[in-house]
Parts: C-alpha cells; sequence; structure tokens
C-alpha cells in the first residue's frame, strides 16, 4: 500500500510516543505493522539517498506536533508528550493533522512565521509549495521532478536546432565529459563530413588510439525511431574499421527491431536515445549551467550533545 502521508502518521506518532517510543527509529517497526507496508516500502529512499521515506515523512509528523506543543524534547532525538498531548489523546481523537493543529496558537505562530507573501508565490501551474499531505522534502523532489522534465525537453529542443556537424561534437564533448578518453578533449575528434561511412566521431582510449570507440549520432524527430537497417550499417562501419566499441546516439529513440538485434552481434554497441541523452547532458554539464543553487541542512544534533 502507499507510504501514508506526513498527516496520517501524527495521531499513530502521537500514541506512540505516549506509550514509550521515545525516537523515530523506535516507530518505525509499529508503524510499518499498523499500516501493513512491505519491507521494500519500508526501505523506500528519497531521492536524496539520504533518509527512507517513511522515516522522513514520521520526523515531520513529530516536528509539526512538536510546534504545537503536543510533544517535548527530553533530550537528542527523543520526545515525551507534553501536557497538552496528555490532554489531546485523552480526549480519543480520530485523526491529528495540520488543520487540526492549528487550533493550537504556537502552530499558528509557527505557520505564520514561515508564511509567504503573495508575490513570493510561483505562477506556473505545476510547480507549487508543499500541499497538505507532502512534507517540503517530497515537495521538494515533485518539483524538481517537474523541472528536470522540462529542462530535458528545452535540452533535446536546443539539440535539434543546431547544425549536424555541431551535433556530432556534442556528442563527441559529451562522451569526454563523461570520462572518456581519461576525459581529455585531445582524445576525441568529430568526423564532421557527410560519407563518413557511418562514423561521426571517435574517443581513442589511449594516446596511440590502439583502442577506440566509435560514434554514430543520428538527429530524428521523437516520432521516428532508429530501426534495424541504421544499426546494421553501423556494425558494418566498426567492422570496416576493425573496431567493436561503438555508441549509437539519437535524439528519438530506438525501435524494438534495432535493439534485438544487438543481442546477435558481437560488437559492444551503446545505444543512448533522446531521454538518456539529455539526462546524461544534465548529469555531465553539458549544454546546461547551473542558474540558482538550494542548499537543505538540518540541525547537527550532535554540536549541541551535551558534553
Amino acid at each position: 500500500m502507499p507510504i501514508p502521508s506526513y498527516q496520517e502518521l501524527m495521531l499513530p506518532v502521537l500514541k506512540l510516543i505516549r506509550d514509550g517510543h521515545e525516537t523515530i527509529p523506535q516507530c518505525i517497526p509499529p508503524l510499518a505493522a499498523q499500516f501493513g507496508l512491505s519491507q521494500d516500502e519500508v526501505e523506500e529512499m528519497l531521492p536524496s539517498g539520504k533518509q527512507t521515506k517513511l522515516s522522513n515523512r514520521a520526523h515531520w509528523a513529530r516536528n509539526y506536533m512538536s510546534q504545537a506543543g503536543l510533544v517535548t524534547q527530553i533530550k537528542r532525538g527523543h520526545y515525551e508528550l507534553s501536557n497538552e498531548g496528555r490532554k489531546l489523546l485523552a480526549q480519543n481523537p480520530d485523526k491529528i493533522d495540520k488543520k487540526f493543529l492549528t487550533n493550537y496558537q504556537p502552530f499558528q505562530d509557527f505557520l505564520d512565521r514561515g508564511s509567504l507573501a503573495p508575490s513570493d508565490k510561483s505562477p506556473s501551474n505545476e510547480i507549487e509549495l508543499a500541499t497538505d499531505n507532502e512534507t517540503p522534502e517530497d515537495a521538494l523532489a515533485r518539483n524538481a521532478d517537474i523541472l528536470g522534465r522540462a529542462l530535458r525537453q528545452e535540452l533535446l529542443t536546443a539539440v535539434l536546432a543546431v547544425s549536424p556537424s555541431r551535433f556530432e561534437q556534442l556528442i563527441v564533448d559529451l562522451l569526454i565529459a563523461m570520462g572518456y578518453g581519461g576525459g581529455d578533449p585531445a582524445m576525441g575528434q568529430s568526423i564532421g563530413k557527410s560519407g563518413d561511412g557511418g562514423i561521426d566521431g571517435i574517443i581513442n582510449e589511449d594516446a596511440l588510439g590502439l583502442d577506440a570507440v566509435y560514434v554514430q549520432a543520428k538527429r530524428y524527430a521523437p516520432e521516428n525511431k532508429v530501426g534495424r537497417p541504421a544499426l546494421q550499417a553501423f556494425v558494418g562501419s566498426l567492422t570496416g574499421e576493425g573496431a567493436n566499441k561503438g555508441v549509437f546516439v539519437t535524439t528519438s529513440d530506438f525501435s524494438r527491431e534495432a535493439q534485438d538485434y544487438l543481442t546477435k552481434v558481437q560488437h559492444r554497441i551503446v545505444l543512448i536515445n533522446g531521454d538518456r541523452l539529455a539526462q546524461l547532458m544534465i548529469l555531465h554539464g553539458v549544454g546546461v549551467r547551473v542558474r540558482k543553487t538550494y542548499l537543505l541542512q538540518s540541525v547537527d544534533e550532535d554540536y549541541f550533545a551535551e558534553i
């Protein structure tokens, strides 16, 4: 089942803290059992890879309740119910959510301190602040995905607009940035001419050129997939050069027949379609630049621990 939102976790976490589960790690097993989560779901990570989604949401549930004054910290990472928290559970509430917490003035003050002026909000229909069921990390991940998809599309549009020779050089630049040829630009070259025998670029893996990666690059519209004949021609070109390693790049995609064909040849050929091309360009900083960086930080509890 889906991992519960941080709001769905508020009441269960509060009850667990009442029952002596002072830390979030102590809360995870009973939460997993209560919501019927599989081990894979319990271990599912945030995009950052630093924390599980369940643990992150449980932390936010506790933190929001702490802002409302329902739990208090007794030592680093350990919490207990406050008088307000005990009074609330004595009333046997059906649920606790963000709206409910606004009944507590400390939580309302917390929200007021963190609110944005209307002019600060994004006008985009897709980019938005955290919804009621999202932690800030969830919202960051969702909006980063939206921005990433938009950037990949913009990149492919830009790639389709360059000249054929510039596109070939772009692919060589990317492979060099990925570490081929030792990352040395002098080890790569684009052929940049017609009648190139199906080879658009060469990356020498050693200074003498004894080991080389041959490149074929095709700028195709998204609906025009690279078929088996194009790959057969590329394999023929590699054979003519006495080479066995190649990279075939397209701005579109490869047909199933083309992909199946590669399983029947001895050559080592890597296929890179348009979406993968854009991802690699972003990852290795080719054709993109950093416009703004957001640094996500957390309190260093070790620093504040009593010595």
